[in-house]
């Protein structure tokens, strides 16, 4: 049973939806329907979705397929989907055993400041590693959380504007958790050649639970974005 975390008393609710295992494209529909809703200021609640996806591969704006190096057999044979999608950066894999944390938000709370948002959502996943002994960093001119020059979490957020003025936030992070890190052999992640990637699981010797570290990642995201989370189904 997943719990949500205890509130604290901060003056913004944001409530949180658990997808489970659900295909990329569905759970791109339900984020961008939330997204419209509070661009169109049908509503204004802020939601953070967590989903786990199928192996997938999704290209950013500034991608291109070249970063994919497996042929489409290999692909197929390995189940996986490839799409082109309206979020920032470069290729990036998804897949079983990731935690993909989508948060809809306006950033009225957040001074509206979208340079501030990304680099709260690395802290989540900092603040996250700190609790077992993991040092994670930021690296100059590479969006997302490393644990040496390997890659444990990406991040890649889209953000659109309501007409009065808010940032609205879609797409958001995925963490490396129990992650078939073979599985990132088919791409160049993020177009960078020269760095890897990593895992909780391949970092710690303790056994690693998904469902553990999803409620990891959502204290610290309660705790640096100063919200209290309300579970919604």
């Amino acid at each position: 049973m997943n719990t949500v975390p205890e509130p604290n008393t901060a003056s913004t609710v944001v409530s949180w939806i658990d997808l489970g295992k659900m295909a990329y494209q569905s759970a791109l529909l339900v984020q961008e329907q939330q997204a419209a809703a509070l661009l169109s200021s049908d509503v204004d609640e802020q939601v953070v979705f967590t989903v786990e996806h199928p192996p997938t591969i999704t290209i950013g704006k500034n991608g291109t397929r070249d970063h994919i190096v497996a042929s489409d057999e290999e692909l197929s044979r390995l189940g996986f989907e490839v799409f082109n999608v309206d979020r920032g950066g470069d290729v990036t894999y998804h897949g079983p055993g990731q935690l993909v944390v989508y948060p809809v938000l306006h950033l009225n709370p957040w001074k509206n400041d979208v340079s501030r948002y990304v680099r709260m959502l690395e802290e989540v996943v900092l603040l996250a590693l700190q609790e077992v002994d993991v040092e994670g960093r930021r690296l100059e001119g590479y969006p997302g959380v490393w644990v040496g020059d390997a890659k444990i979490c990406a991040i890649g957020a889209r953000v659109k504007r309501r007409n009065t003025g808010e940032f609205v936030t879609s797409h958001g992070l995925a963490f490396n958790v129990t992650t078939d890190l073979n599985h990132f052999q088919t791409i160049i992640p993020c177009g960078i050649v020269d760095k890897g990637v990593t895992s909780v699981r391949e970092l710690t010797s303790d056994p690693v639970s998904y469902v553990d570290w999803q409620q990891r990642i959502l204290h610290s995201f309660a705790e640096v974005f100063e919200v209290s989370l309300a579970e919604k189904r």
